[in-house]
């Protein structure tokens, strides 16, 4: 037979095309290498890209933990009570517990497949149906329609954010699969209706029930499940507390899909009736107030794992909240603003206020304001004198700095050759207190404010540090003072009970001290502010302490002392940060502490009747009126029922105070008569005749 091959063919017109030797067999290295077939690479390449999937897979395990799909999606309902047990706020989510499937009606798990996913009990966590359908809706007519399952959805809410990107929707089917692989389908639908959302700031179903029909979900009738399965596609639009109307056209489309779904048939469908509401408003309380603010994020740490709603009892004083606004309303601030802070010497905080109006700005000023503490901040470094051997009496030169590039100035311009630690710290002498700061050393001032509790930044090697020029908020400060109240510190504020402190915790250095000799100097020194010094404006009938601060061009005014269990700080500023007219930490922020301190302690408060009842009327803030014999109008005022005289005598200062108990010469009884006290103070006039009356802040010494 002749070979086919050589044939010529119409197409070859017989041309000889026959293959030679090299053309049948070309090289060896063009052929597939023995033992590995054509698809041998698609295979290694299929196989790497499993072993990439199951790696991703593994590092979700680690990455996302499988607890976090039963966890709320949104913070937990939290409400905060008072002391006494009284609800002061509410926050966060409306939550209740998970659900059960097992424990749920038919028609409840029912009404959610057949909207959300027919095929869930069918498909690995993707639905490829789903998508093409939902794929084609969305190309052909318009509509948006998502092809998510249950899976995904649960995966989407619980582990990713809402962002719109292929990322995330990839990110989504992989922990889809993983869900189906370490949960079963009853797990992933009752973790999914446990958390999913359904409006009014409502979370899972067992709160949604409650909160929109009153009854528990296993409890629900086929009209209520249909309603809530149906708000799983706008919770906000369709929540039938706001929007009935809608809610029961998707009620109605749920019902439909059951029907197709094989659930119901059309006549129960068409029998179903709208169901009733029943929304029980919860305590009208604030969601938020400068107190509740602060606390919910310690709340929230106390059980940070709780899925149901919880309440807590602060350390809120509902009697003392309400004397701080009393305090503040009453301040005449103007355009200012305040923040008032009031702790038990352990930092339970029983008040505050962070502004004049929570609703205008919530920004809370004694938390979050970052402000210079003027003078107040002298506290440190005199307690670093007194620790170093330093005594009261001791003296420092009270003269102007004349050389230098730093030169900081008394107030008023007041200066003496020398002064004792006491009347400096008492009339709040800068230039004594940066002589002081180069004499201990920043370091041992750094190191006190450190361990008293100050975590602000504090700058090295700058005197004006000694004037209170470096930024803290209210509440470190008077935390700081709290320490000082109590001797113990570091405290911490909290809004909560405080822990009670153990034995080890001085053992091992968590706690510290002062000696009882440093504790009783600096006692003596706040002491003495408030009696004669820069801080008469918040004497007590009860013993008191604190310190007044006034930083650069007035733009802070501050006090902050301690009476009784109670320690206190009160900040006056602009929240602009521009300077405050006539207003020093002696006036107004003084007035504010002695008000609330005299409600909190069950002092008599002074009158404070209109003028033109002609009555005895408020004293005013008085600005720095120089020298101003005391036979001129306006040496004499009244405080707390007192007739005040302050001036000097000899060169020092005096402080005479005349009431029904007698006379009090700078903070000492000296006469127990009121009329033999009224002739000590004629002897006392007469010999003085150039005695000089002092503002706030005014006298020898004087600083900011």
């Amino acid at each position: 037979m002749d070979d086919l091959r050589s044939l010529p063919t119409p197409e070859t017109d017989g041309e000889d095309f026959s293959l030679s030797h090299d053309e049948i067999a070309p090289d060896f290295e063009d052929q597939p290498t023995r033992g590995h077939p054509r698809g041998w690479f698609a295979v290694r390449i299929l196989a790497v890209l499993l072993l990439v999937f199951f790696l991703i897979v593994g590092w979700l395990a680690v990455t996302a933990p499988l607890s976090k799909s039963l966890q709320p999606v949104s913070p937990p309902q939290i409400t905060l009570l008072a002391a006494d047990g009284t609800p002061i706020a509410r926050n966060g989510a409306i939550v209740e517990a998970p659900v059960e499937i097992a424990k749920l009606p038919e028609h409840v798990p029912q009404a959610f497949l057949a909207i959300e996913d027919r095929r869930f009990y069918s498909h690995w966590g993707i639905d490829p149906r789903g998508m093409a359908r939902a794929l084609w809706t969305n190309m052909t007519t318009g509509r948006t329609q998502g092809g998510s399952t249950i899976t995904q959805q649960l995966a989407k809410f619980t582990f990713l954010s809402a962002d719109r990107t292929l990322g995330r929707k990839a990110r989504e089917m992989l922990i889809a699969f993983w869900l189906e692989a370490w949960l079963t389908k009853d797990e992933i639908l009752q973790r999914y209706l446990s958390n999913a959302y359904f409006g009014d700031n409502t979370y899972g179903l067992r709160a949604a029930s409650l909160h929109y029909f009153h009854r528990q979900p296993e409890k629900l009738s086929l009209a209520q499940s249909a309603m809530l399965a149906g708000l799983m596609k706008a919770p906000s639009s369709l929540a039938p507390s706001k929007h009935y109307d809608r809610a029961e056209q998707r009620m109605r489309v749920v019902l439909h899909a059951m029907v197709e779904a094989g659930y119901l048939t059309a006549q129960q469908a068409a029998a179903v009736r709208a169901p009733r509401l029943d929304v029980r408003n919860r305590a009208d309380l604030p969601t938020g107030t400068y107190f509740a603010d602060w606390a919910l994020s310690q709340a929230r740490a106390l059980d940070a794992d709780s899925y149901a709603k919880m309440t807590y009892t602060t350390t809120l004083d509902a009697r003392l909240q309400a004397a701080a606004y009393r305090a503040v309303a009453h301040a005449g601030l103007g355009k200012a603003q305040v923040a008032l802070v009031a702790m038990h010497p352990n930092g339970e905080v029983v008040a505050m206020v962070g502004g004049k109006d929570y609703a205008a700005s919530p920004f809370n000023r004694a938390t979050q304001a970052q402000r210079q503490p003027g003078s107040t901040f002298k506290l440190f470094v005199y307690l670093a004198a007194l620790r170093e051997g330093m005594k009261p009496a001791d003296t420092i030169e009270n003269t102007p700095f004349t050389t230098g590039s730093y030169r900081p100035e008394n107030s008023g311009g007041n200066y003496s050759p020398a002064i004792t630690l006491e009347d400096a710290f008492a009339y709040s002498s800068n230039v004594a207190a940066v002589r002081l700061l180069s004499k201990v050393g920043d370091t041992a001032v750094l190191d006190l404010a450190r361990s008293l509790g100050v975590t602000s930044p504090l700058p090295k090697g700058d005197p004006s540090m000694a004037l209170g020029t470096a930024t803290m908020n209210l509440m470190e400060l008077t935390a700081a003072y709290a320490g000082v109240a109590g001797n113990r510190f570091p405290v911490k504020p909290t809004a909560f009970p405080a822990e009670r402190e153990g034995w080890f915790d001085g053992l091992l250095g968590r706690k510290h001290s002062l000696s009882t000799r440093v504790h009783a100097d600096i006692q003596k020194l706040l002491r003495a502010t408030v009696n004669r010094g820069t801080g008469r404006a918040a004497i007590l009938q009860a013993p008191n302490y604190g310190k007044t601060g006034t930083s650069q061009e007035n733009r802070d005014a501050l006090f902050v002392g301690y009476a009784g269990n109670l320690v206190v700080g009160v900040w006056v500023g602009n929240d602009d940060n521009s300077p405050l007219k006539g207003v020093h930490g002696g006036g107004i922020p003084a007035r504010i502490w002695a008000d609330f301190m005299k409600a909190a302690l069950g002092e008599r408060p002074e009158p404070r009747p209109s003028p033109d009842s002609g009555g005895p009327v408020q004293p005013l803030d008085l600005p720095d009126l120089g020298e101003i014999p005391l036979g001129e109008i306006g040496n004499v005022r009244f405080e707390n029922g007192q007739a005040v005289i302050s001036g000097q005598i000899d060169g020092k200062p005096i402080d005479l105070r005349i009431d029904n108990g007698g006379l009090r010469i700078n903070g000492d009884q000296i006469v127990n008569e009121l009329g033999k006290a009224s002739r000590d103070v004629q002897r006392a006039l007469e010999q003085a005749p150039g005695a000089a009356h002092t503002a706030d802040e005014s006298v020898p010494g004087a600083g900011q």
